[in-house]
């Protein structure tokens, strides 16, 4: 698994051999000229003696001569990170998703400053007979109604039972509950009661909906936020118990828990139940599949030790650093296992192989150390790279995403080539018996390595063709948040928020602020007309359910007025008169039923709540755009401010997307430097740009076949994996190099480098792949969907490594002075080199 930088270590691995070392008869005389020239690059390989005596006075010896020392470190450093964990608390509301610099973030917090919160949560109460309107369920209503006032947090409760009816007895407003509890449920009153719910605007398809099926009892807190997570579970708890005794009395009707504080909880509960699945159901894959894979209990304990001291510490430190826990931070364990998995892997395959040439146990650790620290730093920095250029997100958590999970990586390569060795030196793992040359066979990565060189012609052009098609899909691709399907359909959420929309009205809101900025102006004629207009044509969109305006109040006060004469049931055209309405209608409201959330203090603007289907983000950015235009174009004069945390949504995965995409050339031009200082390469370092882009083309092609929508976890899947998905043309790039720089032609070095790591990067793909195809199984989409793409651009990877890499190589790469830099290292080698013995060649073969 070496790159070029181990020439610099005054040897070459004697497991690197030809893949058409085989006396097998399909092969073909050209193979048969490969596998000497194969035999020649071999020979250049140390003898046990001289080499392990420079390797003992190297660092790579410590952690086998000092192996206790090493682990005291090691395991001290980790200890005093882990104790960082105190410091770590969980968040599970929205506005974490948010910079507080964000536009839309802004408007909102302006807004709930200005009027009242509108944190809530909406009880949905579905009589299985279909019918609200029944004694029994309007008595469920205005108990519930009561008991709600005494949820913690609780600032307003609305329902039909307390909704303010107004209306004309003889010159006086009456202003009364609608259930009000001193009227028994006659049928003539609950006919009245049906008659007022159904046709007021303020009711219909809001409290209510159409069919007179479904209610909503929406309870409005107003959270202190010293820990906003406690206190929501604090909320949920309490309606829990409420709706169990409900429940209980009430076995005919069906609860929901909807609104924003239900969103918050579903975050919280999808972060806990990722936690205590997926990493869990990883470790079990971890284990079975490097007990199959290793075949030594005692390999395994040791990678499952440096795992969790990977996990450990980097969660240890982020709770140093006062980072908190979220819903997309809480996956980071699970990328760093499986990170980790593929470092240990490296070093413990290489020490097996050396130990079946004969090396005793010390030896083939200190051997694999030295070979495979380069290879594994360098893939680690770049893996790193493409998680750190995840803070150019406008997230704040796949920032701390981005950043732990580099932090991450980086331990766990530390920890891969100290405490790992150590620990090997320790453990009892018995020594390998020699391979025998007589039990070397062709392996199926020889056959796909001539496979390849055979059929290089044309796998170039198909290989183009695959990705410009590719590249033709993606912009069928559109960024689409919507983050009531953030939830999977088995969510207690996403299924109220589906019933919801279903019955009565979708629960995605747009608060919208029209500011007169003038003090009492809301009641002047100009403005309610203003409103008026605005509220008719707001009506008749097609994805809006339900619009809470002012101007309702307006006409239904004007009609009271008027001796509840139907035909002054509209806006008032007087402003004194408009004023003292609403004045009167005021002083007539029960504590905790005003209108501040629709008023503020000084009378200059209003607030109005839109309720629309749950769209997506395109669909609710284009609503927004409509509402600006039309105040644009109908009242200029008028100041208009539009949010809502499902707004906000709606923006953060399309401008998520633009900075991540801008940030991409950077995080390619520092990875294309790394690569070229790990082979001395500009050429090589140039070409592997193509398969390291590649990869994400044919996998953003192919998610617009499997799903379309790109949402805010995939905007960063392009810098997440990029990274990753070079660590496979680093290593085959190294071993292809290898061979050139040892005379032999570019098809020989495209045989060699299958035949040396063509299984290792197999097994660390697999790896990778299994490792997010466990997030991919998480119920939270944004999580899922990010761990689903990338577990396919890093297959896909692979596939690109092995097919269209090796045909741009042997297409492109004609120079010939490789030759010249050979011999220059073969003079600094001096008589460190010896021949090898038979045994290397089928122990890799193996």
């Amino acid at each position: 698994m070496e790159t070029v930088m181990e020439h610099d270590s005054h040897n070459f691995n004697s497991n690197d051999h030809s893949s058409n070392n085989h006396s097998s008869n399909k092969h073909s005389s050209k193979n048969n000229s490969s596998q000497s020239s194969a035999q020649n690059l071999d020979n250049q390989s140390p003898s046990s003696d001289k080499q392990l005596s420079g390797l003992a006075s190297n660092w790579y010896s410590l952690p086998t001569k000092r192996s206790f020392i090493v682990l005291l470190v090691t395991f001290s450093i980790i200890f005093l990170s882990a104790f960082g964990a105190k410091n770590l608390y969980f968040r599970g509301d929205y506005n974490i998703f948010f910079e507080g610099t964000n536009k839309q973030l802004m408007a909102f917090e302006e807004i709930e400053t200005t009027f009242a919160k509108t944190d809530n949560l909406a009880i949905v109460i579905a009589p299985n007979d279909g019918n609200v309107f029944t004694p029994e369920t309007l008595t469920l209503i205005q108990n519930l109604t009561v008991d709600s006032w005494q949820i913690p947090y609780s600032s307003r409760v609305d329902s039909l039972a307390n909704y303010q009816h107004t209306e004309a007895i003889e010159d006086d407003l009456l202003v009364e509950d609608l259930l009000y509890e001193e009227y028994p449920h006659t049928p003539e009153r609950i006919a009245k009661v049906k008659l007022i719910a159904l046709n007021e605007p303020l009711l219909r398809n809001s409290l209510v909906s159409a069919a007179g099926d479904v209610t909503v009892v929406n309870v409005t807190v107003q959270l202190p936020e010293v820990d906003k997570t406690a206190e929501v579970q604090e909320v949920i708890a309490a309606i829990n118990i409420m709706i169990d005794k409900y429940q209980a009395e009430y076995p005919d009707v069906a609860f929901h828990k909807a609104g924003i504080v239900a969103m918050n909880n579903a975050f919280m509960m999808s972060a806990q139940e990722d936690s205590s699945t997926l990493v869990p159901l990883m470790l079990l894959v971890v284990l079975v599949f490097l007990t199959f894979m290793l075949r030594s209990f005692f390999s395994v304990v040791a990678t499952l030790l440096v795992i969790i001291s990977s996990i450990v510490a980097t969660m240890g430190l982020s709770g140093w650093a006062g980072m908190f826990l979220s819903t997309a931070t809480v996956n980071v364990p699970t990328l760093v296992l499986t990170l980790a998995v593929a470092d240990c892997v490296h070093v413990i395959v290489t020490m097996r192989q050396a130990m079946q040439r004969g090396m005793d146990k010390a030896q083939a650790i200190q051997y694999s150390t030295q070979l495979n620290a380069m290879p594994i730093l360098i893939t680690s920095v770049t893996t790193a790279i493409g998680f750190l250029m995840m803070n150019m997100s406008d997230s704040p958590v796949l920032r701390d995403f981005g950043n732990l999970s580099a932090l991450g990586v980086i331990i766990a390569c530390f920890l891969s080539v100290t405490m790992l060795p150590a620990l090997l030196k320790i453990l009892p793992i018995k020594t390998l018996k020699p391979i025998q040359a007589s039990q070397e066979k062709v392996t199926f990565m020889d056959r796909l390595g001539d496979f390849v060189v055979a059929n290089r012609k044309a796998l170039l052009p198909i290989s183009t063709l695959v990705i410009v098609g590719a590249a033709a899909l993606i912009p069928l691709n559109k960024v689409n948040d919507e983050s009531v399907k953030y939830f999977d359909t088995s969510s207690e959420f996403r299924q109220a928020a589906d019933f919801m929309e279903e019955t009565i009205s979708g629960m995605t809101n747009i608060s919208i602020a029209v500011k007169t900025n003038e003090s009492q102006a809301i009641a002047d004629p100009v403005f309610l007309k203003a409103v008026g207009d605005f509220s008719e044509w707001l009506r008749v969109q097609p994805e809006i359910d339900h619009v809470a305006t002012l101007s309702d109040v307006y006409m239904r006060l004007n009609k009271n007025m008027h001796g509840d004469d139907d035909s002054y049931y509209q806006l008032p055209l007087n402003r004194e008169l408009a004023a003292q309405y609403l004045l009167l209608y005021e002083m007539s409201l029960p504590y905790g039923l005003d209108l501040n959330n629709q008023i503020n203090v000084d009378k200059s603007s209003i607030k109005m709540v839109l309720t629309v289907d749950n769209l997506g983000s395109v669909e609710l950015v284009e609503l927004e755009e409509r509402i600006y235009t039309w105040f644009a174009a109908n009242a200029p004069q008028y100041e208009v401010l539009a949010s809502s945390p499902s707004l906000m949504f709606a923006h953060i995965g399309e401008t998520n997307m633009a900075s991540m995409l801008s940030t991409l050339p950077i995080t390619l031009v520092l990875i294309s430097g790394l690569m070229i200082f790990a082979l001395r390469s500009t050429r090589l370092g140039m070409i592997s740009l193509v398969p390291n882009i590649a990869p994400a083309i044919i996998g953003f092609g192919l998610w617009a076949l499997i799903s379309g929508e790109i949402n805010l976890g995939l905007s960063v899947v392009v810098t997440l994996t990029l990274g990753i998905v070079v660590d496979d043309a680093v290593h085959f790039l190294s071993k292809y190099q290898r061979a050139r720089m040892e005379g032999q032609s570019a098809e020989e070095a495209v045989r060699y480098a299958f035949h040396t790591v063509g299984r290792a990067l197999w097994i660390t793909t697999v790896v990778l792949v299994a490792g997010f195809s466990v997030l991919a199984m998480s119920s939270f989409r944004l999580n899922s969907d990010m761990g689903l793409l990338s577990s396919i651009v890093i297959f896909i990877a692979l596939v690109v490594d092995f097919i269209l890499l090796p045909s741009l190589l042997m297409i492109f790469d004609k120079k010939t002075h490789y030759q010249a830099e050979s011999n220059s290292i073969k003079s600094d080698l001096g008589s460190n080199t010896a021949s090898t013995s038979p045994q290397a060649v089928s122990a890799i073969a193996k």
